[in-house]
């Protein structure tokens, strides 16, 4: 067990044990209230986790498309009693997590899409042709556990254990960072059987790419285009636009800014930015993750009241973070957060226009959604 960090003001540790389970994959508590931890043993008996995921490279778009077949045997909604989340606890099958309680928990998924240990001897071409390249999906996701309340939300946690899961994201930013093959780290949340949610405990993961993501690459694009035109911070000038037109800031903190983005793509959407150059939740300061944990449980909140949904209104969290080793200096950690409701009541479908052509068009304006979510946090 370590101690991972500390807040004098707060008197708060947040301590951080390593297991393994019956099947070698690593398990991490991340303990803010539970005491000195004794990872009892995983008494499961589990196969060795069997991947074969490979990497196809798309010509006509320039993108890598994984493929990992082993995935369409994962656990599909299973009911509350034989949630693979929910801690070990006496009358119930053994679940992912041994103890029968904790904090924070982070493991390798069992069926990932990504891993260290793929077959390294697959053909570098597909049918032998140049035109198709393929590489092994080396890389390595994990699921991260927000709390062991099987009817919680992540809205619903208090503002201590929001911090306890941005202290598991900066670790294993860091850890995955470090890894062979690894070129972008993206920690997500999908909540909501509307979006193809598996498990309904609440719960994100964090993929870690061997390739720079599409949305990246077009971002990294745009900012060097950016910073070649007129010398500036693309992230900065999008945060002076936004503070100045005002219209769409959600909430302003010391730190950080929430604003409904000018195009936004969805019909509910925000951005949560930091004011400094922060490449990654890593390089976070102590001030910074304070900020982050109250204002992001404060973003969540909102949605949830926008929509009267709570605490399970559906959508997605995605957290980008700047590549492992191209263009960090491009771009910094932001949250992208869009619900796939258009209205309570009402789904967002992507049509021909959105799915088949990728050409947005959005069902609100901006400013009018950003007015609604400051609205219902007064």
């Amino acid at each position: 067990m370590s101690e991972l960090a500390s807040e004098s003001s707060a008197q708060r540790t947040i301590r951080r044990t390593a297991a393994r389970m019956a099947d070698g994959r690593e398990l991490i508590y991340f303990d803010d209230v539970t005491p000195d931890r004794v990872p009892p043993p995983d008494t499961r008996d589990l196969p060795k986790v069997q991947t074969g995921s490979i990497m196809r490279y798309d010509v006509l778009t320039g993108e890598w498309v994984a493929i990992a077949a082993h995935r369409q045997d994962r656990t599909f909604l299973p009911p509350a009693d034989a949630c693979p989340l929910c801690p070990t606890r006496q009358g119930r099958a053994p679940s992912e997590i041994p103890a029968s309680d904790y904090d924070v928990v982070v493991f390798e998924n069992r069926f990932p899409s990504f891993a260290q240990d793929v077959a390294t001897d697959v053909p570098t071409e597909v049918d032998g042709d140049p035109l198709w390249p393929q590489r092994p999906a080396v890389g390595r996701c994990e699921v991260v556990c927000f709390t062991s309340d099987h009817n919680s939300s992540f809205g619903a946690l208090p503002v201590d254990r929001v911090r306890t899961v941005i202290e598991a994201w900066a670790d294993r930013t860091a850890a995955l960072s470090a890894m062979p093959g690894v070129e972008q780290v993206f920690p997500f949340e999908n909540r909501g059987t509307e979006i193809g949610v598996t498990l309904e405990h609440p719960h994100g993961q964090i993929y870690a790419y061997p390739f720079v993501t599409p949305r990246t690459a077009q971002l990294l694009n745009r900012a060097a285009e950016h910073r070649q035109r007129t010398g500036r911070d693309l992230h900065d000038d999008v945060l002076a636009a936004e503070h100045k037109a005002g219209t769409r800031v959600v909430r302003e903190g010391t730190h950080f800014t929430v604003f409904v983005p000018a195009a936004a793509r969805w019909p509910v959407e925000a951005h949560l930015v930091p004011h400094r150059p922060v490449r990654d939740f890593a390089d976070l300061a102590e001030e910074e993750r304070a900020e982050l944990a109250e204002l992001y449980r404060d973003l969540l909140h909102r949605f949830e009241v926008y929509f009267d949904e709570a605490p399970h209104p559906p959508y997605i969290a995605g957290w980008h973070q700047a590549p492992v080793h191209t263009g960090r200096d491009l771009t910094r950690l932001h949250l992208r957060l869009f619900s796939l409701r258009r209205a309570p009541g009402k789904l967002k479908y992507l049509a021909g226009s959105e799915s088949g052509a990728g050409a947005w068009i959005n069902d609100a304006l901006p400013e009018r959604i950003a007015q609604r979510l400051r609205e219902v946090g007064s």
